[in-house]
């Protein structure tokens, strides 16, 4: 559990962060693309176009951001926690996107080989290693918590260890002469960017399809709930995510019939269990044995109630 103070300044610092990467990063990619082109290489165009993508990143990052943070209304009773999860998978996706033009430039380089300014190519490479690795920094602190956040970090990462290939592709040049370095180096770059953004859009579809959370088991959640006492049946049990970590469940739950006094403490035990798991947002409806079950005589009405499986309905936001 954090301290609320720390979590107070958290989100503003973090908001801070991501504008200040994002100027540092399209400075640098404009630079960036005109230094490839003097220098002819192709691996600081793609590292280019990566820094660009990271741009992009850290923009969505920033309106994500500012959109999850925003009050429930409304129209919008859930609040606009998805938003932040939509641009991280349109961020990862146009990743993909990039990759696909790096590769088509490096083959086409590979039977066309052109001379490269291997100087200008390793210092520029070594000023981006500086500015990705300096906003990794800042970034780091608030990806455990934030998808975006994290899809930011790992543009970031990816751009660091191309900067590093870059380097050590253009000494190797220097040295060698091999000017194929460069588009293959490309090429390499194109797969890291795809693997990186593959994690990604796998969790944000997830989340977008109502998947089941990161880190959850169904069965360990039935059985969390089937251990508190009181309880003898759990079913139609569902949960999902509203945003990267806010976790919502709603479920039908076995009781004995019982006055709404006595059920209280169950309702009570049952959500504690499900905090525990990190579910802070449940809706309970409690349902009781049929009459037939057990045994007692009952009246009609109550009888007939009852058939339908349906007694008191708890709803309860934690």
């Amino acid at each position: 559990m954090e301290l609320l103070g720390h979590h107070h300044h958290q989100p503003a610092a973090t908001g801070l962060k991501l504008k200040l990467s994002l100027v540092a990063t399209l400075g640098f990619t404009i630079f960036e693309v005109f230094a490839g082109l003097r220098a002819h290489s192709l691996s600081l165009l793609s590292d280019a176009g990566h820094n660009f993508t990271d741009a992009f990143a850290l923009l969505l990052a920033a309106i994500g951001f500012y959109l999850q943070s925003k009050p429930a209304d409304h129209a919008r009773t859930f609040g606009y926690q998805r938003a932040g999860v939509l641009t991280a998978f349109l961020n990862a996706a146009t990743l993909l996107v990039i990759s696909l033009v790096i590769f088509w430039e490096a083959v086409t380089r590979l039977i066309h080989p052109e001379a490269v300014d291997d100087v200008l190519m390793f210092w520029v490479a070594l000023s981006s290693l500086v500015v990705n690795g300096g906003i990794m920094l800042a970034l780091n602190s608030g990806k455990k918590d934030d998808i975006n956040v994290r899809a930011a970090f790992i543009h970031m990462m990816g751009d660091a260890i191309g900067a590093a290939a870059i380097v050590l592709s253009a000494v190797a040049i220097h040295y060698t002469g091999w000017t194929y370095i460069d588009p293959i180096l490309s090429i390499a770059l194109g797969c890291l960017i795809i693997y990186t953004a593959w994690d990604i859009i796998h969790e944000s579809l997830n989340i977008l399809l109502e998947g089941l959370p990161r880190g959850l088991e169904l069965n360990q959640v039935t059985a969390a709930m089937g251990a508190v006492e009181g309880v003898l049946d759990v079913h139609d049990l569902h949960i999902w995510s509203l945003g990267s970590n806010t976790h919502a469940l709603c479920s039908h739950v076995l009781i004995e019939d019982m006055p709404h006094s006595a059920s209280g403490a169950i309702l009570k035990n049952i959500n504690e269990a499900l905090c525990g798991l990190g579910i802070h947002h449940s809706t309970i409806q409690f349902e009781h044995v049929p009459c037939v079950m057990t045994g007692t005589p009952c009246r009609m009405g109550a009888d007939h109630v009852h058939e339908q499986g349906h007694g008191h309905s708890h709803s309860h936001h934690h």
